[in-house]
């Protein structure tokens, strides 16, 4: 990585917006970024792929003052020459001036920059401190652990290690600049099992952090892979029915995801969303919270400003079951006469989006045991297939696999069903949460049980 890029990538975002005025802007905001990047992948022991590289980028967005609101345009380039960042410039204000007018455009009130204080743990040297060969044999050993845990497992689609470390700067012309770094890492692997039948499965497991030290061991998530892969042997299909589904954690966060997205002020403005118009009703559970928290020291979620220079913040969605917030840039508040929850997400080109921080449902008192133990029949699910939900009306459809609760016990494994509802009805329906929330992700949410869910089977 160039050591004089990296220290001077806010000096560069304000020159370019400097530019961008002096050819005939109104406003614009530069993010710049770079970062170094390494990528594994290990099968049967034999390195398959590895990937190291250095990147770096670009993208300026020009605000041109019209009537009563802005034309706008966005560029992106990797070439930090004098000459390509004059291209991105002119060609930038050349694309907006033809642009049409959005009375709606615009960026944030100078009064609502700012950023959070103090170490937000996002950036960590030593995920860079193992050389390539120890890398590899993280990879080499995920997957070893995972193949050495039965006889049953027979083949692999890899172990991979990964690692990355980035720096952002932003600047705008309302007097915003600044820049954070960041850190991750992951190993993981999936494994192969073969019953005596013939039938094959696959799964996986996963461990991520921000720090090499507080990641997982890979002969531990080995392990966990195998165990999950081994479950799912011999699997069967059952009768369509309605009975309470469960949802394992690493699945239930998609639930929460689906509520983030119905909360989202884009959808919401659209009319593209059950959620609109319900602000203060009651729209879930009473033992439903749903938080968007981007303030989190080392959350995979957390960043210190948002990607219009907005401080990041916590937001509750759904408190007690009542609908509290949506989730807001700067543009969609303008279209519904609201302020932005500093949520604005942005990739180099085009206009800034609604994203999350790190986004979570608060976990209940129950064991993920204490749930199973409460239904006499039902699916545990371990695997969710397709995007079968509809914002609009709620309707939920998705092709799954799981484990069969009989009694209160996971007995054995069910695949090729479909499980079925709608979300209005099903964040209604949640009747257990369990205790076991972590945070693995920048979405996490404890074991949930849904009543009244169909599973459409043999």
């Amino acid at each position: 990585m160039n050591s004089t890029l990296t220290t001077d990538l806010r000096t560069l975002a304000s020159g370019i917006v400097a530019r961008a005025l002096q050819l005939g802007a109104s406003d614009a905001e530069v993010t710049v970024r770079e970062g170094d990047e390494f990528s594994t992948t290990v099968r049967m022991g034999e390195v398959e792929t590895l990937k190291e590289s250095g990147s770096r980028a670009v993208g300026l967005r020009v605000l041109i003052a019209s009537g009563n609101g802005y034309r706008v345009a966005s560029t992106s380039s990797s070439d930090f020459t004098p000459e390509g960042i004059e291209h991105l410039v002119r060609g930038a204000v050349a694309l907006a001036r033809v642009t049409s007018e959005d009375p709606f455009a615009g960026l944030a009130d100078a009064s609502e920059f700012g950023q959070l204080e103090g170490d937000l743990a996002l950036y960590h040297e030593d995920v860079y401190s193992l050389p390539t060969e120890e890398r590899i044999a993280w990879a080499r050993r995920a997957e070893a652990a995972a193949l050495a845990a039965d006889t049953r497992l027979v083949n692999s689609d890899g172990g991979s290690f990964d690692a990355a470390t980035g720096r952002k700067a932003f600047a705008n012309s309302r007097g915003f600049s600044s820049e954070y770094r960041s850190s991750f890492c992951s190993v993981s692997t999936s494994p192969i099992a073969q019953s005596a039948g013939g039938e094959m499965q696959r799964d996986y497991w996963y461990s991520q952090a921000r720090s090499l030290k507080n990641l997982a061991s890979p002969e531990s998530v080995g392990e966990e892979a195998a165990r999950r892969t081994l479950r799912m042997l011999d699997a069967r299909r059952v009768p369509t029915q309605q009975v309470p589904v469960v949802f394992a954690p690493e699945i239930a966060r998609s639930l929460v995801g689906s509520v983030f997205d119905a909360a989202s002020g884009d959808a919401i403005w659209r009319g593209a969303s059950f959620f609109a118009g319900l602000l203060g009703e009651q729209v879930a559970a009473e033992t439903v919270t749903i938080i968007d928290d981007g303030t989190i020291a080392g959350g995979f979620g957390t960043t210190p400003f948002d990607a219009e220079g907005l401080p990041s913040r916590r937001t509750v969605v759904v408190e007690r079951g009542v609908l509290k917030n949506y989730i807001l840039n700067t543009y969609t508040g303008r279209k519904l006469g609201m302020k932005s929850t500093g949520s604005a997400g942005r990739g180099l080109a085009g206009n800034p989006f609604v994203g999350s921080g790190n986004l979570w449902l608060e976990a209940g008192s129950q064991s993920p045991q204490e749930i199973l133990r409460g239904i006499p029949s039902g699916l545990y699910v371990t695997r969710l297939m397709g995007q079968g939900v509809n914002l609009v009306t709620g309707d939920y459809s998705r092709g799954a696999a799981g484990l069969w609760i009989e009694n209160g016990e996971l007995t054995y494994p069910v695949h090729e069903i479909t499980i079925a509802g709608n979300l209005k009805q099903m964040l209604r329906s949640i009747t257990a949460i369990g205790s076991d929330l972590d945070f693995r992700s920048a979405t996490s949410s404890p074991t949930l049980r849904v009543d009244g869910m169909t599973i459409a089977g043999a």
